[in-house]
């Protein structure tokens, strides 16, 4: 009896002595014996059902495999039973009929991705229950249960249901356990009743990585064999998992699988003579012994196998004494030393060939590696030649291929190539490939090698011509770049130490922080204290992030205008700023800080600190349902107002009416109360309510495409497109709001504060370009994942989002769904960019002066310039005996505010004479 995510508190903590009686019972007084067993990461189904039934230990592609479980392959219990002709029974998680195909007499498999489905997944097992046990016809019966899985998936650990699923399997138990000892009063033979877990389950719901809750499981195995005297008291032992495959062949009677690493759990064979305890424990390390020489050439040095020698000759000293006949306590004590000595060698080589799995082949990986580090290098060292105007990406082989250093490093890496695949413990891919396909791996390694070279060699050599003749540039880097380009390659950097990627939320979350201060700083130096140490002008941020209003005479001002823009960035007066507006400027760093700060202590994650108690944990906990429904009716609430402010009158009214559904959504499903609530029993999947709100969410993002394929007919129109994608954003965002847990609500809710917040009072005031603030979106996009409760352990994997609103398991809608929600705070990040990079293209010209800096936004057509020239003209002419200077600004005075612009684009579009005269004037 497996029962799908069986952690091992769930039986030998409070919560089994509260709801699992029985067991508890059998665990405590009963025939039992008690373990737990340590599953290897990764902690997922197949791979464990893998562990459990072979012995060895599966891999991390093993994860993949488990979407579709391919037929197993490796030699297993089931297989040397079957062979045996005993007849099994399964029901349960389908997992098992995918792995072991023709292998079961009988078999009712349920899909195990519907984690909606905590009830009749389990129901469809034990209906068979009552037929199966009154029936001889069977050697092996094995059933899978899955609701308790789901539970966590769905709710958590601290869920309610996870009470009433244990009392429903400690009664399954004890069904099962008093029909078999009804059947032995008939037979004089004893059973064996296995009841154990797959994996555990963390904190959060989720399995797959290596914490102490995910991989210590409950092992119970209960028989009238194990004979138990009165206080006797058997407190669980820790066992490894792929334990369990060598101690039922040998129950059964069957060869262990070929490839268990595995070690007899001895306490179950502890009450046999000893003769048959020394046979068992011989048979387990033979079969060690001979997985050791298959894979260790140098096995004979492996202390393991010594010890097994040393075994077997003590064995063989034991077994003459017995046919001797000799009961004395000679023979006891020899045995009891043969028995240590078995134990030992069996742990020894099972660590062994555990270490020897473990191995990987570091030649093959380190050529790969240099290979794309290659790859990536070249890539970006063309990137500027790819972003020219030409547009042109020129990589240089020829010349490499035919330079000295190509021959010396195709010759280098031939030699250690040789002396690698030489050498006596050498078993590596590289190796076992024919030599002309090693020496093309090696020769597109010096080739590549040899490109980034000769790109560098050239990148240099253009560097010190620019040097020599330098050309006139304004541009210069700010401090805040550096900390943008420091920042990102440092984070790459940090990628290469495992510990980093394990905790990578510290690197965002220090990033972030130390990116708050950076425009903390250079807002209070606009503001106060110039480049040059003179007061200087606060940004100004009164124009706001709506950008939907229509270009003077219906045209829009394109694309192309806040590049123009940034050419002329400069602040405006601190006059031009009063009251709230002024002191929000200042205050927008801060507020940022705090909202982050505040996000850092909702959810704990990555390896080392996700044990932490976190105010989520607080939150999802039956008794502050109450707390957890203000915060979500307050997060709601701002959902809604940071929203609708840009969307379509019917698109507000679909935002509010979708936001209701997803309360009463979190209602249904037993997470929230309703103020008239005092306690939540009645709990259902929550379908109709789900889908009520996807119907708002599918209008909403119907309508923004609409004008979002309107703008593309009328290409004029930029208004349409910028509250159709606008309608778009705020449709994903009712999406997220849906999927998300309830305790994370507020993320949602303060991404969308930090964006606003962002938007009127840094990126606008400051005028940051568009590469500052993609960088921006970037590492505050990331920033959210880990905010979310994410990390890059796949147990943080919210799989029930995936089927909020599904009555069945449809694979294509799952995982789009769970996809989303796992990467809800990058996708909205990533919409916010483009409503606002398509925002700044379509505003339109503001008509103001402000210290003496003229802004124009204004497309330059030659029809305005044929103006413009004619209009000096006349003025010239006009002025032909007094100041040319006072004719031309004459000119000019119509065109202001914009002049001065309009002047520099003027120059550079056109060659006329008069121009410099102009400008010097």
């Amino acid at each position: 009896m497996l029962i799908d995510a069986l952690r091992d508190d769930f039986v030998f903590g409070s919560e089994g002595v509260k709801f699992m009686p029985y067991t508890t019972y059998l665990v405590e007084k009963g025939s039992s014996h008690s373990f737990v067993a340590e599953a290897k990461p990764p902690t997922v189904t197949m791979p464990r059902i893998k562990a459990l039934m072979t012995g060895s230990l599966p891999g991390f592609i093993d994860v993949v495999r488990n979407l579709n479980s391919p037929t197993l392959l490796e030699d297993s219990v089931i297989t040397q039973a079957k062979a045996a002709g005993k007849r099994i029974i399964f029901y349960g998680d389908e997992t098992w009929v995918k792995l072991f195909p023709k292998h079961f007499l009988e078999y009712d498999g349920t899909t195990s991705f519907f984690v909606s489905d905590y009830t009749e997944v389990d129901d469809n097992v034990t209906r068979h229950l009552d037929k199966v046990l009154k029936r001889r016809d069977w050697d092996v019966l094995i059933l899978h249960y899955l609701g308790l899985d789901h539970i966590g998936h769905i709710s958590g650990p601290n869920s309610p249901l996870i009470g009433r699923k244990l009392s429903e399997m400690d009664s399954v138990l004890m069904k099962i356990h008093t029909s078999l000892l009804a059947e032995e009063r008939e037979t004089l033979l004893p059973n064996l009743l296995v009841l154990c877990g797959d994996h555990g389950m963390s904190e959060a719901g989720g399995h797959g990585a290596s914490s102490v809750e995910e991989v210590n499981t409950a092992l119970i195995l209960i028989s009238s064999a194990f004979e138990r005297k009165p206080g006797d008291v058997r407190h669980p032992k820790y066992i490894q998992q792929t334990d369990l495959a060598a101690t039922l062949s040998i129950g059964l009677g069957l060869p262990i699988p070929r490839g268990s690493v595995g070690s007899l759990i001895f306490p179950v064979v502890e009450g046999k003579p000893m003769r048959e305890q020394l046979r068992f424990l011989h048979l387990n390390t033979v079969q060690l012994s001979k997985l050791l020489q298959e894979n260790v050439p140098s096995y004979r040095k492996e202390p393991g196998f010594e010890q097994f020698k040393v075994s077997e000759r003590l064995h063989g000293n034991w077994i003459r004494l017995y046919l001797e006949e000799n009961n004395s306590e000679v023979l006891f004590n020899l045995g009891s030393k043969v028995r240590r000595q078995y134990l030992d060698a069996l742990r020894t080589l099972s660590l062994s060939l555990s270490r020897q799995a473990a191995q990987y082949d570091v030649y093959s990986m380190a050529a790969g590696t240099v290979l794309v580090l290659e790859v990536v290098a070249l890539l970006l060292l063309c990137v500027p030649q790819a972003l020219s105007g030409k547009a042109e990406l020129d990589v240089p082989l020829l010349s490499p291929v035919s330079s000295l250093l190509f021959y010396l490093l195709l010759l280098a890496l031939a030699a250690l190539h040789v002396v690698v695949c030489t050498s006596s413990d050498s078993s590596c891919y590289l190796c076992s490939l024919p030599w002309l396909a090693a020496g093309g791996v090696m020769v597109l390694i010096s080739t590549l090698l040899c490109a980034v070279v000769s790109a560098l060699t050239g990148m240099f050599a253009a560097g010190s011509r620019l040097s020599k003749n330098p050309l006139p540039s304004n541009s210069r880097w700010s401090e805040l770049d550096l900390l943008i380009l420091s920042g990102t390659v440092g984070h790459v950097l940090s990628l290469g130490a495992s510990s980093f990627i394990e905790e990578e939320h510290q690197t965002w979350y220090f990033l972030v922080n130390t990116l708050c201060l950076a425009l903390c700083h250079e807002i209070y130096r606009n503001c106060f204290v110039g480049d040059d140490c003179a007061p200087q002008r606060c940004p100004h941020a009164g124009e706001e992030f709506d950008g939907v209003a229509a270009a003077p005479q219906g045209k829009s001002t394109g694309p192309d205008v806040w590049e123009l823009d940034r050419a002329s960035k400069h602040p405006s007066p601190l006059e031009a700023l009063r009251g709230p507006e002024r002191w929000m400027v200042l205050a927008s760093p801060w507020v940022i800080l705090s909202c982050c700060r505040l996000l850092r202590s909702l959810n704990q994650t990555g390896v080392q600190w996700a044990h932490r108690p976190d105010l989520g944990h607080w939150l999802t906990s039956s008794d502050h349902k109450a707390e957890l429904s203000v915060l979500a009716t307050v997060s709601l609430i701002m959902i809604f107002v940071l929203v609708q402010k840009r969307c379509s009158l019917a698109s507000k009214v679909a935002m509010a009416f979708g936001l209701l559904g997803i309360y009463c959504y979190r209602v249904a499903v037993g997470n929230l109360l309703f103020p008239w609530q005092q306690n939540n029993k009645d709990i259902s999947k929550g379908i109709t309510e789900a889908r009520f709100v996807y119907v708002f969410v599918l209008g909403i993002l119907f309508t923004g495409t609409k004008d979002l394929l309107k703008s593309q007919i009328t290409a004029d129109d930029f208004t349409v497109k910028t509250v159709g994608l606008w309608e778009i954003y705020s449709g994903l965002v009712l999406l997220a709001a849906l999927l998300l847990r309830p305790h994370n609500l507020p993320v949602l809710a303060l991404s969308l504060v930090i964006q606003t917040v962002m938007t009127h009072f840094v990126w606008r005031p400051l005028r940051h370009d568009a590469a500052e603030v993609t960088v921006m979106h970037y590492w505050f996009g990331q920033a959210f994942f880990y905010f979310q409760g994410n990390s890059n352990s796949i147990a943080t994997v919210d799989i029930s989002a995936g089927f909020v609103g599904l009555d069945a398991y449809v694979e294509i809608p799952a995982v789009l769904l769970t996809a989303f929600a796992t990467y809800t705070g990058p996708v909205l990040w990533a919409g916010h960019l483009v409503n606002f990079l398509a925002s700044e293209a379509s505003r339109p010209a503001p008509e103001t002066q402000a210290s003496g800096t003229l802004y124009l936004r204004t497309k330059l057509t030659s029809t305005s310039m044929d103006g413009v020239k004619a209009s000096i003209g006349f003025w010239s002419k006009k002025a032909r005996g007094g100041s040319r200077c006072g004719g031309w600004a004459s000119a000019l005075r119509p065109l202001a505010p914009g002049g001065l612009h309009l002047l520099s684009a003027l120059q550079t579009a056109t060659a006329d004479p008069w121009l410099p005269q102009l400008q010097a004037c």
